[in-house]
This record gives structure tokens, C-alpha cells and sequence, in this order.
């Protein structure tokens, strides 16, 4: 028996977790790093915290083993951009996170330039600075960051694979290439047109990897600990790999991973769907090797703010002393007393793609509470899963006939009863919340045959509770009349900050 090690590196934290052949978690470690703000909409971190986080998670969990060591699998927050000399791996700037606004006006220059539909012809996204290339063009540029041969780019998986090899691998796999601006879904490589375009030169570029094969192995000494030779054999950007760990391999299969933020994916196949407004195509992933044959493409709607919502009512306002206590207040009440909160903090994504929209909250009267605010905030993940949804059955042409979810808001029973009834459809939530986790741990245990098949992998996937939607017709009612109110509200959120740079 052994185990696949993933490492889960996400916005405020990483944790790294075993996973047995059974899917059960056999050990774990977490720990989070710090977040900074040096200007309103601009979100960094400092890479170094995140590998530091690495070193301690990964080497307590191998710590707490008793068995060996199969595979390790990578996950990570998207988006995110690190850039690093590759002569001592010293970062030459602080990472620019998928939540920093700064690359709003270019975007916004972009698209009057006429290059939207360019763009999302090519890479299945939108003009938006969400993603890494207005990023990279702001370190290139107003960053002060130079471009020398030993210049290096990634997101986040790249960074942490090139540490965990000794330095021996600059790469990214197909999923995290796929959501920079710069890579064409179809032909399943860098554009050249697109690095022209945003001033990127293409010697910085990782080499891109599939999601599911052997593409490095562990360098000696990097963590106390972790031997030399470990296979590092799947790599899948947080949401995809939430996708495969729910195991939604057929078409039509969808999920909602309720963290930081908000990703609703479903599964539409080996052939690319059309490129819609409002709704983002990416690739969910590729096995063995990066071909048109061997990839599965998704639609995804992203939604920027939710759990973080929950955070900034714990530490911005003081309503909470833990997160964690969300649940039991927002239960406290039977409704938000016609509180609606637009958690729209920096900027708003699927389906609105507005970068100038700003956190709204309306409905307040004197007989406005804590608990009526901490349930507002809930309420909003379920309405802008619902926002998403909807836009989501029209591009599909399809709409799911579940929804499987996962993250860390995913325990409150309040949320995904809420959540049945607004869509009417069941809502499962995995036996392991921690799905980004356990996806990257399948994509390299299906790399060296920890599991053989998805079939047999599908097999282990569990849910440990089935919201289902109410079938009283008052509810129904009243559950309308709220996604209207909350659309109102959307509004009052859109174009407010004008003011981006």
C-alpha cells in the first residue's frame, strides 16, 4: 500500500494532504501565509511565503506516515503570477494575485482596440485582468521587472514545481497555461500573436505539461524529509482539479467549489464550445500527453468573492470571532430581513465581467442585525451560483441535473438547502471537502497507476449529503422573488469605480 501526496497551494493558505487508495486522507498539514494590499484592488503575495508553506505542510504530513510515498500532485490557485531568476530561484517581484484589478484600464484599452474577440476566440477567456497576461505586461513594464535569459514565468504550480525538482523544471501544465491570455485551447500551445500582444516575451514561458503524467521528480534536500525521485506527476489548477476529484468525467457533470471565490465547471467534452459572453472555456485537463485527443474542455463561470466575504465580515467588521461561525448565525435567522449583499470587492466575473463594479450592500433598517448580515453573505454564494448557472445552461445548451460541491463553506447545510431550492435541482457535497486536493492526487495516481481507470476512480468518489430542492409551491414563489431582489441589488453593485489604473 502507498500513498499520493497533493499539494494544495491556494489564496490564504497551502495544505498538503495523503490520500490512500481508498481516497481517505491518511495525514494532512495547513498553513497559511500572509496577504497584502499595497494599493485598493491590488492583491500580492510574497512567493517565498508560499514555499516556505510547502516546506512545513509537505514535511509534516510525510512526518505522520507510516507508508510510502506513490506520487505527488500539484494544485493552485490560477491567475496568479510569480516571476523569479532561475539562477537562485530569488522572486523579482511579489506574486501578483488572480484578484488584483491593476490591469483593468489595458484590458479596458484592449477591447476598444477591437481585440476582444480575438482573444476569446483563441484562448476561450475574456479581456479581464483577472487573468496573468495584463499581470506579466504590468511587471514587464510599470514594474520595473527586466527580462534577462535566466528570467523566468509562472503561476503558482510552476513556481513550487521548479522547487520541488532542484530547479531542474520550468513548467506549467495545460490547465494553468490555459487561463493566462497567452495560450490557444485549440491548437494547445503559446500564441505568439497573444505574447506580441501584452509584450510578453516568450523565452520566460514554461514549458506546458498535461495534467496527468510523469513530468518531474523530487530533488534531494529541498524538505526535510521527502526523498529524492518522487514522481511529481499531475498538475491541475484548482478549479479543474476540484472538477476530476468530484470525478465529473461526462459531459454535462458540473461542480461548484465554494472557497475564496466561487467556480462553477461543467464538463462539455472533447470539442469546444463556442465562446459565449459571460462565460469562460478552459481546458479541464489532458492526460498523458498535451494532444487534441487526450483533452476535456469545460465552461466555467468564476466568481470572485464569496468565502472571502465571510472573512472580511470576521476581520474587516469584527461580526465574527471564526469563520466558522457563520453557519450557526446565519441559521439563527429564518431570512436576511431583505439584506442583500453584493460581496462585489474587487470587481465582479461571470457572468457580469465588470472590473468597476464595488461591494453594495442594501436592504439595511433598524431591525438589520449581525445575524441578518453573516446570512445576507451566504445567501450571496447561492444567487451568484445561481447568476452563473442560468448563463451557463444557455451556453451549454444544457442544464446540469446536479450540482456537486465542494470547498469550505460546502459544510453549512443552511447553504446548499438554500441552494437546491433557488436552482431545483439536488445538490451533493463530496466526502472530502478538500476535492482540489483529492483531484490533483487522482491525476497522479492515475499517472502511475495508483488508480487505472476514471472509472475506477469515479467508484471512489462518495457524497456525504444530498440537499434536494423543496417542492412546495409558496417556497418556490418566494425563492423567485428573492433572485429578483438580488438582481436589483447586482445592479447598484455594476460600474461604480471608474477609477482603476
Amino acid at each position: 500500500m502507498s500513498v499520493v501526496l497533493a499539494i494544495d497551494a491556494g489564496t490564504t493558505g497551502v495544505r498538503c494532504m495523503a490520500f490512500t487508495e481508498s481516497g481517505t486522507v491518511a495525514a494532512s498539514s495547513y498553513r497559511e501565509f500572509p496577504q497584502h494590499f499595497p494599493r485598493p484592488g491590488w492583491v500580492e503575495h510574497d512567493p517565498n511565503d508560499i514555499w516556505d508553506a510547502v516546506v512545513v505542510t509537505l514535511g509534516e504530513t510525510i512526518q505522520a506516515l507510516s507508508t510510502p510515498v506513490a506520487a505527488i500532485g500539484i494544485t493552485n490557485q490560477r491567475e496568479t503570477v510569480v516571476v523569479w531568476d532561475k539562477t537562485d530561484g530569488r522572486p523579482l517581484h511579489r506574486a501578483i494575485v488572480w484578484q488584483d484589478r491593476r490591469g483593468a484600464t489595458a484590458c479596458e484599452d484592449l477591447a476598444s482596440r477591437g481585440y476582444q474577440d480575438t482573444v476569446r476566440a483563441k484562448t476561450g477567456l475574456t479581456l479581464d485582468p483577472y487573468f496573468s497576461a495584463t499581470k506579466l505586461a504590468w511587471l514587464f513594464g510599470p514594474g520595473g521587472v527586466e527580462v534577462t535569459p535566466t528570467t523566468a514565468f509562472g503561476t503558482v504550480d510552476s513556481w513550487l514545481l521548479w522547487h520541488l525538482s532542484g530547479g531542474a523544471v520550468h513548467a506549467t501544465d495545460v490547465t494553468n497555461a490555459s487561463r493566462t491570455l497567452l495560450f490557444d485551447i485549440d491548437n494547445l500551445a503559446w500564441d505568439a500573436g497573444l505574447c506580441d500582444l501584452f509584450s510578453v516575451q516568450r523565452s520566460v514561458l514554461p514549458e506546458v505539461v498535461p495534467s496527468s503524467a510523469r513530468v518531474a521528480t523530487t530533488a534531494g534536500g529541498v524538505v526535510d524529509g521527502l526523498a529524492a525521485g518522487i514522481p511529481v506527476s499531475g498538475i491541475g489548477g484548482d478549479q479543474q482539479a476540484a472538477l476530476f476529484g468530484q470525478a465529473c468525467f461526462e459531459e454535462g457533470m458540473t461542480k461548484n467549489t465554494y472557497g475564496t471565490g466561487s467556480f462553477v465547471l461543467m464538463n462539455v467534452g472533447a470539442s469546444r464550445p463556442r465562446a459565449v459572453e459571460g462565460m469562460l472555456t478552459t481546458v479541464a485537463w489532458a492526460l498523458g500527453s498535451v494532444e487534441a485527443s487526450n483533452v476535456d474542455y469545460a465552461l466555467e463561470g468564476s466568481i470572485f468573492v464569496t468565502g472571502a466575504a465571510i472573512q472580511w465580515l470576521r476581520d474587516g467588521l469584527g461580526l465574527l470571532a471564526d469563520a466558522s461561525q457563520a453557519g450557526p448565525l446565519a441559521g439563527s435567522v429564518p431570512d436576511s430581513a431583505g439584506v442583500f449583499f453584493v460581496p462585489a470587492f474587487t470587481g465582479l466575473g461571470s457572468p457580469w465581467w465588470d472590473p468597476h463594479a464595488r461591494a453594495t450592500i442594501v436592504g439595511l433598517s433598524r431591525g438589520s442585525g449581525r445575524a441578518h448580515l453573516v446570512r445576507a453573505a451566504v445567501e450571496a454564494m447561492a444567487y451568484q451560483t445561481a447568476d452563473v448557472v442560468e448563463a451557463m445552461a444557455v451556453a451549454a445548451g444544457r442544464a446540469p441535473k446536479e450540482l456537486r460541491v465542494d470547498g469550505g463553506a460546502s459544510v453549512m447545510d443552511l447553504l446548499l438547502d438554500f441552494q437546491a431550492d433557488l436552482l431545483g435541482i439536488q445538490v451533493r457535497r463530496s466526502a472530502v471537502s478538500e476535492t482540489t486536493a483529492l483531484g490533483a492526487a487522482f491525476l497522479a495516481g492515475l499517472a502511475e497507476g495508483v488508480w487505472s481507470t476514471k472509472s475506477e476512480i469515479a467508484g471512489v468518489w462518495s457524497a456525504s449529503r444530498t440537499a434536494s430542492p423543496t417542492e412546495d409551491h409558496a417556497r418556490l414563489d418566494e425563492m423567485a422573488a428573492r433572485y429578483s431582489t438580488w438582481k436589483r441589488a447586482v445592479e447598484r453593485s455594476r460600474n461604480w469605480d471608474l477609477t482603476d489604473s
